[in-house]
């Protein structure tokens, strides 16, 4: 599923979001990948606030030594409750919006993968739902981490076209604008799910994309641009 996106900018989180971010923040990256930092968005269904978390749920630094890695960047909203990784969390509805302006996608409808950009008309910002957690580090802080929410998609006229041909379809779940708040403030894991459905395709913008450079043994890629 994605393992890519684009986060949006401080800017985008203050005026479409209302979302202020703290000036502590460090910048972050252009382009979100499995343990780089990025904002996400918390709340009681009436106040909003931003959080720099990390793009996986359980961190690399938190896997146990001799314990294989294994991705949490996307949780399957079927298994999401049953999981060990997640099952506790999400019965405690610790649910968070990941506000962006486009995720990424290996389209195989050349013969190959093709990277394919995903968002919005206008390149409009957005924000797709998450599941959220606390970590603490080895010197007492506490440090945040976050998954993202997914569907199936084997019929959505968008999100059918991506990944192997013969691999399920998968998709983000974006939350429309107006239901925002009532996602943050839902504290029902089964009322939660009822959140989680397919955009609209009329809604989605698609276009092929270029490669981003990426440095797959740093925490951030080699080059590009900082929010």
């Amino acid at each position: 599923m994605c393992t890519n996106y684009r986060p949006t900018s401080r800017e985008e989180l203050i005026e479409h979001f209302g979302v202020p971010t703290q000036a502590e923040f460090p910048d972050w990256r252009s382009e979100a990948w499995q343990d780089y930092q990025a904002p996400i968005i918390l709340g009681d269904g009436q106040k909003r606030e931003a959080r720099l978390a990390s793009y996986a749920f359980v961190p690399k630094q938190h896997i146990p030594p001799g314990v294989k890695r294994f991705s949490t960047m996307n949780a399957r909203a079927e298994t999401i409750g049953e999981l060990r990784s997640y099952g506790r969390f999400w019965r405690s509805a610790q649910l968070c919006l990941v506000p962006m302006v486009g995720f990424y996608e290996p389209c195989y409808e050349s013969g190959k993968a093709v990277r394919w950009h995903i968002g919005l008309e206008h390149d409009a910002p957005f924000a797709v739902a998450g599941l959220w957690r606390e970590w603490q580090e080895q010197d007492g802080s506490l440090c945040y981490a976050f998954t993202q929410i997914t569907i199936n998609a084997d019929d959505h006229p968008v999100m059918k076209r991506f990944h192997k041909p013969d691999d399920e379809k998968r998709s983000l779940v974006i939350v429309p604008e107006w239901e925002y708040d009532d996602w943050l403030g839902c504290r029902n894991p089964e009322v939660a799910r009822s959140f989680l459905k397919l955009f609209p395709a009329e809604g989605m913008v698609v276009r092929a994309a270029a490669l981003a450079p990426r440095n797959k043994a740093a925490s951030g890629p080699v080059s590009g641009e900082l929010f």
